[in-house]
């Protein structure tokens, strides 16, 4: 066996692999050994097929198939142990290579198109200046997220008089023209409305100030503008008869019900952080503060990636790629696609591989590597981000555990973690070495700068 690297040019070279008959000959005669074993011929007991026969009927397909895993090992093994730094995956020649005839071929010489990364350095020191920007926890969040505590703790009160958002249940009757409770007509039993999502402010004014026992008098046509999806649950008919349902209801107020939030107490407390972790109002809400605060700092650390992509970029300025190598490794990677497809999105396709190659040298020379406790980590931390949407801070470990372990076993959510492990320790380690321009923004200027 031969293997043999020739450069065209800086960024491209030819792949030769010349096999001789030893090469795969040993891998040839076990393969066929083996179909020998297996083979069910009429005429034949098990095991005892004449190998020229099994040569016939398998040779040329065993002969293949040993003769690509051995050239697929050796091609790989060079560029392994050659420190290749290759794009993509080895083509085969298209110009050069000739054809391969296994029914009378003994040698054969196989030609590839390698790809190769440019070479290029890229370095961060204390010169490099990156703006970061951390949001402003403002009063109104704590309070929004202090909010949602205790409501989470609310409960329904009944009450005698409506207010707001309160929610009425009664008995809903259809009227006709006369203002009578029209025979045969429409009847609910039991409605619940909440008049606060009314469309209509004059049939909203009918039942403020009402009370149990009160009879009001409305139009629900005109209540929710002639919504049919509205009017058919409401009055728990069909769409298509709601949309020309408009005569006037009578409501019965039988029931009203208001929400109360829960108190800002000790018990709170404690569902939210923990069994007397926080004693009171101030220390619960300084330490509120804190854990929106800390649910910015990944956004934070995204931005000044993006920043960071960016300097770098425009530092190493233009690198040069075999591009028609690449446009062809595009089109190979995207058989549905057309090559307008190709051309449209190759510059795009170009600058991410640039950033690519970019974070893979940081990586390196800050000797980031990601262990299986990393990963982990980041899923618990992951689960217990997506409890903490929902205002649950205080989560057991056991059932970050859980979560965090079903979300391990999809292949693409590793992936995801393993990026995330990746760019969270990479932005640690560049925060530490270039000139932070640090800068305190809003919540809505941070986000303008996505737009």
């Amino acid at each position: 066996m031969n293997v043999s690297l020739q450069n065209i040019d800086k960024v491209s070279a030819l792949l030769t692999v010349k096999l001789e008959k030893a090469d795969y000959q040993e891998k040839v005669d076990k393969s066929l050994k083996h179909f020998r074993q297996k083979a069910q011929v009429p005429g034949f007991r098990p095991g005892m097929v004449p190998m020229s026969l099994v040569k016939k009927m398998y040779g040329k397909s065993v002969l293949a198939e040993e003769v690509n895993k051995v050239l697929s090992e050796a091609v790989y093994k060079y560029i392994q142990d050659n420190k290749v730094n290759i794009l993509g995956e080895p083509l085969p020649n298209e110009e050069k290579q000739k054809e391969i005839d296994f029914d009378t071929m003994e040698e054969f010489e196989f030609l590839f198109d390698i790809a190769l990364s440019p070479e290029f350095k890229v370095e961060v020191d204390a010169k490099d200046e990156v703006d970061y920007y951390t949001i402003d926890v403002t009063e109104e969040m704590v309070n929004n997220q202090v909010k949602a505590y205790t409501q989470r703790n609310g409960k329904y009160e009944k009450v005698e008089t409506f207010e707001g958002n309160d929610m009425m249940k009664g008995l809903l009757a259809e009227l006709d023209e006369e203002g009578n409770t029209k025979e045969g007509g429409i009847q609910v039993e039991a409605a619940v409305m909440m008049p606060s999502y009314m469309k209509n402010d004059e049939q909203k004014a009918i039942f403020a100030n009402a009370k149990v026992n009160d009879v009001l008098v409305f139009n629900p046509y005109a209540a929710w503008d002639g919504n049919a999806a509205e009017l058919a649950s409401l009055l728990k008919i069909e769409k298509e008869a709601a949309t020309e349902m408009k005569s006037n209801f009578s409501y019965q107020v039988e029931e009203i019900t208001r929400f109360v939030e829960g108190e800002l107490n000790q018990e709170i407390f404690d569902q939210v952080f923990g069994k007397e972790v926080v004693k009171s109002e101030e220390e619960f809400r300084t330490k509120v503060k804190e854990v929106v605060a800390a649910q910015f700092v990944a956004d934070s650390d995204y931005k000044f990636l993006i920043d960071v992509r960016k300097m770098l970029m425009e530092k190493i300025g233009t690198l040069e790629f075999p591009d028609v190598l690449l446009k062809r490794i595009m089109r190979l990677n995207n058989p549905d696609k057309d090559e307008k497809f190709v051309e449209d999105n190759y510059a795009k396709s170009i600058e991410e591989l640039t950033w690519h190659l970019i974070k893979e040298q940081l990586v390196k020379a800050n000797d980031i590597k990601v262990e299986q406790e990393d990963i982990a980590n980041m899923a618990k931390e992951a689960t217990r981000a997506q409890f903490a949407q929902y205002g649950m801070l205080s989560v057991p470990e056991e059932i970050l555990e859980n979560y965090s372990k079903e979300m391990l076993k999809k292949k693409e959510s590793v992936e995801g973690l393993v990026n995330r492990v990746v760019e969270t320790k990479l932005a640690a380690a560049l925060k530490s070495q270039v000139k932070l321009n640090n800068k305190t923004v809003s919540a809505e200027e941070f986000n303008k700068m996505f737009e």
